[in-house]
């Protein structure tokens, strides 16, 4: 008796299983086959117990030669995250992303269910387990579904894609900005949270970074006398990647975070924030900083919100569209023109067109 396990050839994380087993008259049986599961082990243990099988009951007949089985939902997600997402070095958020959209939203509503049976149908009852959450929620459990589906027949473990998947309707939401009175309050009211709370209310209103990009921010990236900064790199939970968009951005610094930098200076490590012992701040920090700054000055708390107020901000100042794009590192410009229904010289050189000479 001997049991083999092999990869397949251009297919990723596929095994197949080759099973000779020679019975005492004499008689051979070969089983080739791939394995309904992934991972080289879980192929092992599905050949040793398809071997014990075959003992026991001997040779199938042709009619009842197995057929492939399809993975479901539950078996394909480890092979789809390592082979797609991580191989493809998403970031390790994006990764934890589709991760917890698997396990929380269609493991529980389609995880039994083999890839090749699911329907247009069962796709409609999925929205429907989700109609109380946001749309734009629905519509990133739905991509994450689509993107599987469309792996899997990437890798020749689907013919065609089963079903049709189609977003819900999401109405283009205003993001929330501080407007500028409410902002010099916030500004006034992080400088008595410290250097650091001053600085995080400075780098998002005034220089648009994101919290992960403020956590990962080094001295080598500050130029004070050349007043401009690089946002060079990203932190989440630990891991430390490119910042979004994958390339980095230039932004000249403003007279008075040009200022809050040369005095907040320090030799305690390499970040710019950083608490008594040099050790960086936490995601969690930073969000606490910004709670007990907005509190006070009674506004909305939010980290993002001082990103979107350095946008708007420059929108209603009549920054052009496409250096507002550069500044704040959006990757598409239609993520910008939600700030541009601000900008004065939109409203007002449209009305100019229509002034007789």
């Amino acid at each position: 008796m001997s049991v083999k396990v092999r990869p397949v050839r251009g297919k990723e994380n596929v095994w197949e299983v080759d099973i000779r087993i020679q019975l005492p008259d004499g008689t051979t049986i070969r089983e080739r086959r791939n394995a309904p599961v992934a991972g080289k082990a879980n192929a092992q243990r599905w050949a040793r117990d398809r071997e014990l099988i075959l003992l026991r009951e001997g040779k199938p007949k042709r009619s009842e030669q197995p057929k492939e089985v399809c993975p479901t939902i539950n078996q394909f997600a480890s092979r789809f995250l390592d082979g797609y997402a991580r191989a493809n070095r998403h970031k390790p958020s994006g990764v934890a992303a589709k991760e917890s959209i698997i396990r929380c939203h269609l493991v529980p509503q389609l995880g039994d269910q083999p890839l090749d049976s699911i329907t247009t149908e069962a796709v409609q009852r999925l929205k429907m387990a989700l109609h109380r959450k946001s749309a734009k929620t629905i519509n990133n459990v739905l991509t994450v579904l689509n993107v599987m589906l469309r792996t899997a027949v990437e890798w020749g473990v689907l013919q065609e894609q089963p079903c049709t998947i189609r977003l819900v309707r999401a109405e283009r939401t205003r993001a929330a900005f501080y407007g500028f009175e409410d902002y010099e309050r916030v500004v006034s009211e992080a400088s008595r949270e410290g250097v650091n709370g001053h600085l995080v209310a400075l780098l998002g209103g005034e220089a648009g970074l994101r919290c992960g990009e403020m956590m990962a921010l080094e001295w080598a990236d500050v130029d004070v006398d050349g007043r401009q900064l690089v946002v060079a790199r990203s932190e989440w939970k630990g891991h430390v990647t490119d910042p979004k968009g994958g390339r980095p951005r230039y932004v000249r610094l403003t007279t008075r975070l040009s200022a809050a930098l040369r005095e907040a200076r320090h030799k305690r490590g390499a970040r710019v924030l950083c608490g008594p012992t040099g050790g960086s701040l936490t995601q969690k920090e930073i969000q606490g900083l910004m709670r007990r700054i907005a509190e006070r000055a009674g506004v909305k708390p939010g980290v993002h919100i001082l990103r979107h107020t350095f946008c708007s901000r420059l929108a209603m100042k009549g920054a052009p569209a496409k250096a507002i794009q550069e500044l704040a590192g959006h990757q598409d410009l239609s993520t910008t023109q939600r700030y541009m229904h601000l900008s004065p010289a939109v409203r007002e050189g449209a009305i100019d067109l229509l002034e007789v000479p």
